[in-house]
This record gives structure tokens, sequence and C-alpha cells, in this order.
């Protein structure tokens, strides 16, 4: 199994930044992506960036690309997810998952969950 623990969440004001790290431990051997999700009140989880641990390919929705940046430290097993600009539509649980095969934005396809991180942005 791989665990995961996300830390760095808090409230800021729009425009701020926030960073957002998940500590995977555990088998991480056979982690070969981690994948930030977000899911806001009311809505459903969805994706929000993704890396690749071996080549440190990044991938982004499209309502975070060039605010959102993600990074890997295989030394640490820890995946950074910086936030800048933050907008109010940002406020949600940020998750990091694990998953065996390539980095996906369908939430079925990671094996492991962190427990989450609570990002509010005011207005």
């Amino acid at each position: 199994q791989v665990q995961l623990v996300e830390s760095g969440g808090g409230l800021v004001q729009a425009g701020d930044s926030l960073r957002l790290s998940c500590a995977a431990s555990g088998r991480t051997s056979s982690s070969y992506a981690i994948g930030w999700f977000r899911q806001a009140p009311g809505k459903e989880r969805e994706f929000v960036a993704g890396v690749v641990w071996s080549a440190g390919i990044t991938t982004y929705a499209d309502s975070v690309k060039g605010r959102f940046t993600v990074w890997k430290s295989n030394a640490k097993n820890t995946v950074t997810l910086q936030m800048n600009s933050l907008k109010p539509e940002d406020t949600a649980v940020y998750f990091c998952a694990s998953t065996a095969r390539d980095t996906s934005r369908d939430e079925v396809a990671y094996d492991y969950w962190g427990q989450g991180t609570r990002v509010t942005v005011s207005s």
C-alpha cells in the first residue's frame, strides 16, 4: 500500500498563493504518478494536476493552467502543488492520489488517496 498525507491548506485571500505538499510512504515503488484532485462543496471531485515520478511529466486542468505548478521530489517522496493567483472558485478540499499507471484525469485510475487538505479563498 501507499500512504499519502497532504499538508499546506489554509485560508487565503483572492490573488494570494499557497503551497500544498503530498508526502508518500509505504510501497512507493508501486506508485507511477501522483494526481491532485479537488472537491468543492456540492460538486464532484475534479482533476487539478498530476506528475509522473520517473520522468516528471506534468498535466494540468485547463482551469489551473498557468496558475498552478506541480513538481516532485523523488528523494523526499513528496509532490508539491504551488498555487498562485488563487480565486474564490479554487476553494475546495484538495486530495493527492497515487496511481500505478500513467497520470489520468479520471479518479477511478487512482488506487490510494490522502485524507485531503482544505483550501479556502476569500474574495
